[in-house]
């Protein structure tokens, strides 16, 4: 390693020798804080101060060479083990790690997530407090980081993706605060057990496919959990296995490197070198980093003595990262003994002050807390003995808890709520109890969506202008005159997916706009959702409007994780810090077969929440609701009724003006004998009964209920259900599902049931997936004469 040494002397700015010992002994000293930070947060854990740690001892050297090249503008998309790197380029410190082991509430103390993620979980704000974009490009910026294994590479697919964009359309080089035409390198780390994820292996493919400038990290120490990298990953090296993407003058493809996660000078050379060419070609890279250690094994949950042998263990300690830096610097006489022991020391000191600051940072505000609540309790006054003894001892408990937590007051208080309830001085204690949930409420249950002025629910209606000279064509024709007139207007937006660049979509919304508007901003991908679904989350992170399509709504499945795991808990996860305004466009109802005519809505309900979720009737309808979510700051899902593409629609005037409200429902037929909830195709299905029914003398009110999340936030259907007093819920979902959501919505957070003279009912697809051909569609989702013959059964009653 002698002869690297010179290396590191001669950058762009030709260092003097003093200058280049300062900063190995400053990355010397970065690396002990992180391992001294790592051993402290596990004692942490042991002693019961902190729930859980996972840390990155082991990796702290690979990751502060790798730190040096990090530049403003560029994005790191992690991995739960960067502390090391996050320290480094200076975006986190260690009293705000110990805050977050100890999930500190307060934004103050916990900076990336407000106590809401777990320890080395970082982000950093890609917004301001109005929802306006920060100066990204002159920022060093992190993608908020999540547990599940190689969650990260979908999106950094698509923050890499953002710089080729901003370099090669000639729209987007105006926002100069967004990017420096390209420049902007997404560093990604993921742990070598986790490369055997499909994520990672469909990220490089389509990063090699695209050319984009991804830099890959992987750190390799021999293991994930306790299985061997034999056990995971073809020919033991994911390096090996990954030969074929190699890029040759002649192909697209990735770099692939080699390091040793022990050689500091060794991995400044390389990472210089590559991440220079990742940043001016925009060829990815992949950098392996091998013969990394785990000093205290995978995480907190066990010990890595149970399934690692003496010899293995042994090789770590004598392969351990920061003895051989430090030997590296002896045997370069870049620092004496007593130089590395003073820092090491000092580095001691210093961590373990960070540590007691943020445990008294975390601990100061609950144990006050807890002193009020007792004092509230020994001051309410009751007339039972029993009772007044029970509320002294409820106070001298929670005064005797020497490290309380919040739930353990909340408790304590609604206790002695329940043992004052008789007395009628109770009322300043319930009043307490309660302005304490509230304070929670703030704090644990905030920000699943944006809550300012970029709410996509604060957007006033605008209704579209029909008039009578406006020409009836078919519903595809709408959205290609919309999106024509949305891309003229708009050159933040852009839109992908299978199919829809060259030949416009499957369905023709996108017919000829790629040639008039450029590859650059609507373009074909491979078949592959999953990561579909990260260009579109890493775009929207970089402050760009993606469109990013799922060819049918039963291929969601595909793309679910990083729409549920990223883009859903995002605004909530990182407490307002960060928004991600993807649009994912997707159809679905009445298409034949089993794989091509699902309506998975209770899956969409119960996994994107933080998402707006748009069944459009007709795409009139979709357009206007494509201009709401394009004001907001939000993620969105629009599903366009497949079987609506060729029904003839009136053509609105204000395309790009209009908005339809979300969560608010359209009464498309007003009756008095009973209320018929639905959306999307299925209205049609209802509509068609209603006119039988109709003849029959019974009157039906129809109900479009527009969107799902949100759900009908000014009680619209309830005051139907006043009028009508019996209620029908018809989707094409599974029983239990979608219309069972409506049915919960309504019966008790509208308290419907008070109106009810008979019992209400769902009408819905059968259990299984619907056979295919007309017959099948027919005996396996509603069908215009189940309706109609359920609103007999009801008003038979």
């Amino acid at each position: 390693m002698e002869n690297l040494s010179a290396s590191l002397q001669a950058e762009n700015d030709m260092l003097s020798y003093e200058d280049f010992r300062a900063t190995v002994l400053e990355d010397y000293r970065i690396v002990m804080e992180s391992r001294e930070a790592s051993l402290l947060g596990r004692r942490e854990v042991l002693t019961g101060k902190a729930k859980f740690g996972i840390f990155g001892d082991g990796k702290e050297v690979a990751q502060v060479a790798m730190a040096k090249f990090f530049q403003p503008g560029d994005w790191r998309s992690g991995y739960y083990r960067d502390q090391t790197f996050m320290f480094a380029v200076g975006l986190a410190n260690v009293q705000q790690f110990f805050a977050q082991m100890y999930a500190d509430p307060n934004s103050a103390h916990d900076p990336f997530s407000s106590g809401r993620n777990m320890v080395s979980h970082y982000a950093t704000p890609n917004t301001t407090e109005n929802g306006e974009w920060l100066d990204l490009a002159n920022q060093k910026n992190t993608a908020s980081d999540m547990a599940p294994t190689a969650s990260q590479m979908p999106r950094s697919v698509g923050l890499a993706l953002a710089s080729k964009l901003f370099r090669q359309s000639a729209i987007l080089k105006d926002f100069k605060g967004l990017s420096h035409n390209g420049d902007e390198v997404c560093f990604c780390t993921i742990g070598d057990a986790s490369t055997s994820e499909g994520h990672f292996w469909e990220a490089v493919n389509a990063v090699g496919v695209m050319q984009v400038p991804l830099a890959i990290f992987i750190w390799d120490d021999g293991y994930g959990i306790s299985v061997p990298s034999k056990l995971q990953t073809t020919k033991g090296s994911v390096s090996a296995a990954l030969r074929g993407f190699q890029k040759k003058p002649d192909t697209n493809g990735v770099d692939i490197y080699t390091v040793k996660g022990w050689d500091y000078a060794g991995m400044c050379e390389v990472f210089e070198a590559g991440l220079q060419k990742v940043r001016s070609t925009h060829v990815p890279a992949i950098f392996h980093v091998q013969d990394l250690t785990q000093p205290q094994g995978h995480s907190t949950s066990g010990s890595h003595e149970r399934y690692k042998g003496a010899e293995r263990l042994e090789w770590e300690r004598e392969w351990d990262c920061i003895k051989k830096m430090r030997e590296w610097v002896l045997e370069n006489q870049i620092a004496s003994d007593d130089e590395l022991i003073e820092i090491e020391e000092s580095v001691k000191d210093a961590v373990k002050r960070s540590r007691d600051l943020a445990w008294q940072d975390y601990i100061t505000p609950i144990k006050k807390q807890a002193h009020e609540a007792a004092e509230a309790i020994r001051a309410t006054v009751v007339n039972d003995i029993e009772a007044y003894n029970k509320l002294q001892k409820l106070a001298k408990d929670l005064d005797n808890n020497r490290e309380p937590l919040r739930r353990d007051i909340m408790r304590t208080l609604s206790l002695a709520v329940d043992a004052s309830r008789q007395s009628p001085f109770s009322q300043q204690l319930k009043e307490y109890y309660k302005g304490l949930k509230d304070l929670a409420k703030s704090q644990y249950n905030s920000n699943l969506y944006n809550e300012g002025v970029k709410s996509a629910l604060k957007v006033a209606e605008v209704k579209p202008v029909i008039t009578a000279s406006s020409p009836y064509i078919n519903g595809y024709e709408i959205l290609n005159r919309y999106f024509d007139k949305l891309f003229a207007s708009n050159p933040k937006v852009v839109a992908f997916g299978e199919d829809l660049g060259h030949i416009g979509d499957v369905n023709q919304g996108f017919a000829g706009l790629q040639e008039k508007y450029s590859e650059n901003r609507i373009f074909d991908t491979g078949i592959r959702e999953l990561t579909i679904m990260g260009q579109g989350i890493g775009l929207a992170l970089r402050g760009l409007r993606p469109i990013a399509e799922i060819q049918y709504l039963d291929y969601l499945v595909y793309g679910l994780q990083p729409l549920t795991d990223d883009a859903a808990s995002l605004h909530y996860r990182t407490n307002g810090l960060q928004s991600c305004p993807i649009i994912v466009r997707s159809r679905g109802h009445r298409l034949e077969g089993i794989f091509h005519s699902g309506s998975p809505m209770a899956l969409i309900l119960g996994s994107l929440r933080g998402f707006y979720v748009c069944v459009p009737r007709n795409m009139v309808q979709a357009a206007g609701m494509y201009n709401t979510l394009l004001q907001g700051n939000d993620p969105g899902l629009m599903i366009e009724c497949l079987n609506g593409y060729r029904l003839k629609e009136k053509l609105p005037a204000n395309l790009l003006e209009f908005t339809v409200p979300l969560g608010v429902p359209e009464i498309l037929k007003e009756g008095d004998d009973i209320t018929i909830v639905s959306y999307g195709s299925t209205l049609r299905i209802v509509q068609d009964a209603v006119t039988r029914l109709e003849e029959e003398g019974i009157s039906c009110e129809i109900i479009d209920v527009q969107t799902l999340l949100p759900f009908d936030i000014h009680h619209i259907i309830g005051q139907s259900l006043k009028k009508t007093n019996r209620i029908v819920f018809v989707d094409e979902d599974v029983p239990g599902g979608g219309a069972a959501f409506m049915y919960n919505k309504v019966m008790e957070e509208q308290a419907g049931y008070r109106w009810l003279d008979v019992a209400p009912r769902t009408i819905t697809a059968k259990a299984h997936r619907p056979a295919y051909g007309s017959d099948g569609d027919y005996f396996s989702k509603p069908n215009a004469e189940d309706v109609a013959e359920t609103v007999r059964e009801m008003m038979e009653e």
